[in-house]
């Protein structure tokens, strides 16, 4: 995990070295005094609360350099660090050319923080000690053996340790997705990581400088610099690279650094005082030029970039938006009636047409002469609602059988309860005298005859629903009364 070409002195006997349970391997003097520690001399490897160095111009900045191969410790042309421009943020170099760049630090001090599938959380921050910036991580407690490697392929990948197969596993790496590399979208174009494929995007007001984003994206319209100029605020994004760092201004002075001076195209702002342990109170950066190395966070985080346009491009975009926006809502209006409209139409299509198939329009004429000119209306019932209030024809519901077929109780939604007569498949009753016996059974309306409610087909099944009698029918009092009067003791 380490190694060193120092050479130092003790200048006294009695001097020990210790690996201390973090892993760091410490040379003390019998005073107590740690005259070298490891975690100072990293090679590819970060452990849980070793500090690397980020500022420059610190004595102990140092670099994460990857191995050549996944066998060969020697050194790769890939290496991680702080930027050697500006203490504010991280990049991956491949060779002396950026690779990958994690955005400029906000102050937050939380920068990172991800939760494995098996319950463990891992912490990343960079802490302000004297001015001196560091990058750090810590891990929860219970947590497996864990460790943030710069791969030899030049991703940064944060290791878990699987007891159970025994190896290192991949927890977190970067760059991912892909056009989150330096620069792959080119000056003035992003990468959009909230869209399904992440992908190269243009920044409001421009649009892409030919066929492909190799060249990125240009300006619609020219900022005039004359005062009428606008900014148009980006939220959720990684702030671009090549910024100017303002130490300590409000907002207000942040925007007018950036309005003030014609060669500015954006500018960003965050306050460093909550909760950090910054010595600054406030973080202003402007940009001069082009804008590189941008994004767009899948997650909601990231900043607010306020971009410099021109006035007319934004009144412009603003009056497409208050004319294209009602014109398609009209249009979402229109398809949702004419949807409804169709499935309806469709709906009383079908139960027609389930009419007809198999018993024929009621309305029309029987060839009985008893029942010439007759025109019956009468409910046609679903056969899924009959199922349902029968419990599916349940033997628990039936209430009598004979030649015909089966009487069954049913309760309708709503409560109504009903006899069902399942005719027989075997009655020999045809469509045409299963017609007649509705239609005929349906004219005889009176108040000592039990009522027809409606009647169901549904392929060979012919049903026909009435009234239900809860007090039993009138053969069942005449027969009951006789047997009283024909019993001993009776009169």
């Amino acid at each position: 995990l380490w190694t060193t070409m120092n050479n130092f002195t003790t200048g006294a006997t009695g001097t020990s070295a210790v690996l201390l349970d973090s892993g760091n391997l410490v040379i003390r003097s019998p005073s107590g005094t740690d005259i070298w520690q490891s975690f100072h001399y990293p090679t590819d490897t970060i452990l849980p609360g070793m500090q690397l160095p980020l500022s420059t111009d610190d004595d102990l900045y140092t670099r994460l350099v990857a191995w050549r191969g996944p066998d060969d410790p020697a050194t790769s042309n890939y290496s991680m660090g702080g930027d050697s421009s500006s203490d504010l943020q991280v990049v991956i170099w491949n060779g002396t050319r950026p690779y990958w760049r994690r955005a400029a630090w906000d102050g937050a001090l939380v920068t990172a923080l991800y939760q494995s599938s098996t319950g463990f959380i891992m912490t990343q921050t960079t802490v302000d000690i004297g001015g001196k910036f560091y990058l750090t991580f810590t891990v929860s407690n219970g947590s497996p053996s864990t460790r943030m490697i710069l791969h030899y392929t030049g991703m940064f990948q944060f290791l878990a340790w699987n007891s159970t197969s025994s190896s290192w596993e991949v927890f977190i790496e970067r760059p991912n997705p892909i056009c989150d590399r330096y620069a792959y979208c080119g000056p003035f174009g992003y990468c959009d990581a909230t869209e399904t494929v992440p992908k190269c995007n243009c920044l409001s007001g421009y649009e892409p400088d030919g066929a492909n984003f190799s060249r990125g994206c240009r300006r619609k319209e020219e900022p005039t610099c004359s005062g009428g100029d606008t900014f148009s605020t980006l939220r959720g994004m990684k702030t671009p690279d090549k910024f100017v760092y303002v130490r300590n201004r409000s907002f207000d002075q942040c925007e007018a650094e950036c309005r003030n001076n014609c060669s500015c195209t954006a500018y960003a702002f965050s306050n460093m005082k909550n909760g950090s342990t910054s010595s600054d109170q406030s973080r202003c950066l402007i940009w001069l030029g082009e804008l590189v190395d941008t994004g767009k966070f899948r997650d909601g985080s990231g900043e607010n970039l306020y971009l410099r346009l021109a006035s007319s491009a934004v009144d412009r975009e603003s009056n497409v938006l208050k004319i294209a926006l009602p014109v398609i809502a009209s249009i979402l209006i229109l398809a949702c009636i004419s949807l409804v409209w169709i499935c309806k139409s469709r709906g009383k299509r079908r139960i027609k047409e389930t009419k007809n198939k198999y018993t024929g329009q009621l309305s029309k004429k029987s060839k009985s002469n008893e029942l010439e000119n007759e025109t019956i209306e009468l409910p046609y019932i679903c056969f899924e609602d009959v199922v349902t209030a029968t419990d599916n024809f349940s033997d628990y519901n039936m209430l009598g059988k004979g030649g015909f077929g089966k009487v069954y109780k049913g309760r309708l939604e709503g409560g109504n309860e009903v006899a069902v007569k399942r005719l027989s498949k075997s009655s020999g009753q045809g469509a045409d005298e299963f017609r007649n016996e509705v239609v005929l059974i349906a004219k005889l309306q009176h108040r000592n005859l039990v009522r027809l409610l409606g009647y169901c087909t549904h392929e060979d099944e012919k049903l026909l629903l009435y009234e239900y009698l809860p007090n039993k029918s009138l053969d069942t009092f005449l027969f009951e009364m006789v047997c009283l009067i024909g019993r001993p003791g009776s009169r």
